[in-house]
């Protein structure tokens, strides 16, 4: 992945859709015979990675139930495969804008945020999250990872991320160290697919939901993640829709 210390990626949109096997089989040949893959994938067609979070929530749980300011952003520290660097970051939705704001440090550095501010180095680049976390009373809560296929679209009004996730495992956590071991799996048989554009929704996008009859769901990979390992419960709603690919 980039190397860049810090990066801000803005995104007028980002939409979800649930899918079955055979489903998301058919549109990840689709998009691989009409997109070209992300610049940073690995594997037989350049287009794979791992990913590996760890997501952060107050004691009351006000990121996963929404609660005020705290159901717009979430924090967490992202990892790609087993690399020895990793992302702080910041994931902003507002009305009209989804930005994700993201500082890249050394995994030796989340060491710094279980220690006082004081200890911190005057340059170290992940003060501005460090800070945001004593600020909102923020902990690491559960580790996320899943496998995930990336295709792009450049379109009018710059890229376009298309990005299918699948193997979705879980792991509660209270430590900002990654781990491995027994996981729990979360959305057994399901992949999400993600459409991210500015401004308006590509051509090619259209097109794709077009033509395999598509209908956004709402999913979040760090809510489901928390039901799963049975750290909080996901409104009967949410839980449908989260099962209605078939």
């Amino acid at each position: 992945m980039s190397e860049e210390s810090r990066e801000h990626r803005p995104f007028a949109a980002e939409v979800k859709f649930l899918l079955a096997p055979s489903e998301a089989d058919a549109i990840r040949a689709w998009a691989r015979g009409k997109l070209p893959p992300d610049p940073h994938g690995a594997g037989e067609n350049a287009d794979y990675y791992r990913i590996t979070s760890l997501y952060d929530d107050t004691a009351a749980q006000d990121v996963f139930f929404r609660r005020g300011s705290f159901g717009r952003s979430k924090y967490r520290v992202r990892r790609y495969a087993d690399s020895e660097m990793v992302f702080l970051e910041r994931k902003l939705r507002t009305k009209n804008l989804l930005t994700k704001r993201r500082t890249l440090v050394p995994i030796g550095d989340l060491a710094l945020l279980e220690s006082s501010p004081d200890s911190w180095p005057d340059d170290w680049p992940g003060k501005w999250f460090g800070h945001r976390l004593a600020a909102r009373r923020l902990a690491p809560v559960c580790q996320v990872a899943y496998n995930r296929v990336a295709r792009l679209a450049n379109t009018a009004c710059g890229f376009a991320r298309l990005t299918m996730d699948e193997n979705l495992q879980a792991w509660p956590t209270g430590r900002r160290k990654f781990q491995d071991g027994p996981s729990q799996p979360v959305l057994a048989d399901k992949v999400i697919l993600e459409l991210k554009y500015r401004v308006g929704m590509p051509a090619v996008f259209k097109a794709l939901v077009e033509e395999f009859g598509l209908r956004p769901a709402p999913v979040s990979k760090y809510r489901l993640s928390m039901a799963a390992l049975g750290l909080a419960v996901v409104p009967a709603s949410e839980e449908s829709n989260a099962c209605q690919a078939s």
